[in-house]
Formats: C-alpha cells, structure tokens, sequence
C-alpha cells in the first residue's frame, strides 16, 4: 500500500501556511492526496486559518510529481478515436479529466512559484485550484459510467510543458496558461455543450455548463493580474500580451486556433482591440 505522503493537518486553530500546502500538493504525486489538499486549503482560507507569507524555498520545477499513470504521450503519438462510440467517450472524458487534473498543478504552482505578492492572488489561485479539483471529480464520475477510470487510458503531456515554459516568468505564465490555453477551452466547449445536447446526454451538459462557467472566471482572474502587473512595469498590457503570444508560438512552433468565442472572452477580461488582433493572427 503506498503510504499517504501528508499527514493530517494540526487542530483548526492553527494557521497554515498556502506554501506548505502547496508544497506538498505538488510533489505528493499521489491523486487523492492532491484533491483532499486542495479541499482543506480552500476551507482554511475560508475560515481565516490560511497564512500567506513566503516561508519555505521554492523547489525547481522539474521535481513536481505527478501519479505514476495515466502514460504520458506527445499530443501526436495520442490514439484517435471516434466520438459517437462508447470508446470514444470514454477518451473524451478522459481527456478532459486530465486537462482538469494538470488545471489544479497549474493552479498550485503559480501560487508555489511566485512570491511575494498580494494576498488577494493567492487567494483567487487558490480558488482556481479548488475549482479545478470538483471539475476533475466530476468528470472521473461521468468517465467511470463508461467504466473507464482516470489514468486507464494515456494523455498528452504538452499540458505541463507551458508551466515549464512560463516557471520563470509570472507575465509569461498568466498570459500563457489563463488567457491562452484555458481561453481556448471558451471557444471550443459551447459546441461541445450543442453536441451533447444532440445526444440527449443531459449529464454531460451539466458538467460541461459548469466547467464552462467557472473558466470564463478563471480566464477573467488571468486578465485582472495581467493588468495589474503589466500596469506596474508599465507596459501596455495588449501590445505586451501580442509580443508574449508572439514569441511563444514562434519559439514552440504551430499556430493560434481560429473561431474564438467573442462574448465569452470579452466577458473573460479581453478587449475588442485584442480579439480583432487575434482573429487576425489566428488559422482555421
């Protein structure tokens, strides 16, 4: 049996500190573990028992841990299967549980990664990370009905890949990760939403609604840092946010993907002047 890599937390008078749990929420590498973290962190929080000061030393990023499966594969090497089969669905779920999985390491790490910085931003992150931790449960649910558990199939690791990218970097890391990556998943989920809704599958509805309402927050958490730490280097946040997206894809290869979701992303935090740019810069 493996052993539990946290032990019980001290009496809920004491206050604890969102770098311990952090700390641990990264580099346990055991599933639950990292959801029940998650969980306690944000009911400290809640419960004023959470303390924010920058106590222990930031470990490298490349010694976070995660659980032994599922397998890990470039997003190429990654199986194709039809949607409208059982199998299918299955990868589909599973799929989307892993974003949501590696969503709570994102989420953590930003808190783990940055110091010194306002209460208020680890708190949202912390929220994020909370948030990010029910969506997984609920899609392990919906994926077990096809009796198929998180970590029986493979999923593709370029996830991580942008947290490595942007380790160093905050303005990289909320322009990248919230108003890149988890900006696309306002764009693509609606139709999602529309097919399940074709297939009668009012579960799945449910959840995608849900996943989708807390994103469109989560990407507006991403907007309001970018702003405000842009605003004290005194940079125009849009400019500096097209030279960051600009270098990354040139760097990384590949290209923005077309058919953005305008009122989601305006509601997110983007401007007109951003979107007119990046419909312009994206490809079908």
């Amino acid at each position: 049996m493996r052993r539990r890599c946290y032990k019980p937390l001290l009496p809920r008078t004491k206050v604890h500190s969102v770098f311990d749990f952090a700390e641990t929420a990264l580099h346990c590498g055991n599933r639950n573990e990292l959801l029940t973290l998650t969980h306690q962190a944000q009911q400290h929080a809640t419960n004023g028992e959470l303390t924010f000061e920058s106590l222990n030393l930031v470990r490298p990023i490349e010694n976070v841990k995660f659980p032994e499966r599922p397998l890990l594969l470039p997003p190429r090497e990654m199986p194709k299967r039809k949607f409208h089969t059982p199998a299918g669905l299955a990868a589909f779920f599973h799929a989307i549980a892993h974003v949501e999985f590696v969503a709570i390491y994102l989420a953590w790490d930003i808190v783990y990664r940055f110091r010194g910085l306002p209460e208020e931003f680890y708190r949202d992150w912390l929220r994020v990370a909370d948030e990010e931790a029910q969506h997984f449960s609920l899609l392990r649910k919906k994926l077990q009905t096809f009796d198929t558990d998180y970590g029986d199939l493979p999923a593709h690791s370029g996830l991580w890949d942008l947290a490595q990218y942007t380790a160093s970097d905050l303005l990289k890391r909320v322009a990248l990760v919230p108003r890149n990556m988890e900006a696309h998943g306002l764009d693509v989920t609606p139709p999602l939403i529309e097919k399940f809704k074709q297939l009668g599958d009012d579960d799945a509805v449910n959840i995608l609604t849900r996943i989708l309402n807390d994103e469109v927050g989560h990407v507006a958490l991403g907007s309001k840092w970018f702003k405000i730490f842009c605003a004290e280097k005194n940079l125009n946040s849009e400019t500096h946010y097209q030279t960051l997206l600009l270098n990354y894809y040139a760097e990384k290869g590949g290209n923005l993907k077309a058919n953005f979701n305008h009122e989601l992303r305006l509601a997110a935090g983007f401007s007109e002047k951003e979107l007119t740019w990046l419909t312009a810069l994206s490809q079908p």
